[in-house]
């Protein structure tokens, strides 16, 4: 069904090629399992597992573009690879303006599974309990407040002066041990309203991160880091 050029055989964990590097060979897993990994904040995250009869590598093939993952064998296993001959004749059969759709439609999907995965690891980034100095602007003046909890991309300010949901704001977030005060583009995500006397819930706002630099998201995740996160 398949025309194989080579096979060839992985130990568990061993890398078959790594996320950003190029190549366009095109695989499909003949025994085993393989884990395409992508790297977040500096860790990895196993986005998809393989098992037998499945492809991968195609997006670099048909978009021309760096690998979107990395793989690496899961268990003792056995890859083929395509013959690049037979790839290049039959993509070749098709007409300039097909193959134009093709590679457009390759790169879609690309971005999008980038953006799904990037919001699947907000997602499951627990918030740490972070007592933090800040403020921000509101319309009655400048608020004084303290965080709750916060991570890499979001953080809950304990506060009853709230804005509306959906608003945009810059927040000044003193760290632990730093001088500089890290001024961070957000937006209102959610709102928490006051509870019955003695409830345990804070009243304040959920935050998310919409404008920070790299160097100041990885302030915050040493901060954390150091502050046994």
């Amino acid at each position: 069904m398949f025309q194989i050029s080579i096979e060839e055989n992985y130990r568990d964990g061993q890398v078959i090629f790594d996320e950003g590097s190029h190549g366009d060979w095109v695989y499909i897993v003949e025994s085993g399992e393989v884990e395409l990994i992508k790297s977040h904040y500096g860790k990895d995250m196993v986005v998809e597992t393989l098992g037998v009869g499945e492809i991968f590598g195609e997006i670099a093939f048909l978009a021309n573009t760096p690998r979107t993952a990395g793989a690496r064998a899961k268990g003792d296993t056995t890859i083929g690879i395509f013959d690049r001959n037979f790839l290049d004749n039959e993509f070749n059969k098709l007409s300039a303006s097909f193959q134009a759709i093709i590679k457009r439609l390759a790169l879609r999907f690309k971005n999008a599974s980038e953006l799904a995965i990037q919001s699947q690891a907000r997602r499951n980034r627990p918030r740490v309990a972070q007592v933090l100095s800040l403020s921000f602007k509101s319309e009655s003046g400048l608020v004084r407040a303290f965080s709750e909890n916060v991570n890499a991309d979001g953080i809950f300010i304990k506060t009853s002066r709230v804005l509306p949901k959906g608003d945009r704001f810059f927040l000044n977030l003193q760290l632990p041990e730093d001088a500089v005060t890290l001024q961070i583009g957000c937006e209102v995500a959610w709102i928490a309203h006051k509870r019955e006397k003695g409830a345990n819930n804070a009243e304040g706002m959920g935050i998310k991160f919409v404008q920070i630099s790299q160097e100041d998201r990885q302030k915050i995740i040493k901060a954390l880091e150091k502050a046994g996160a």
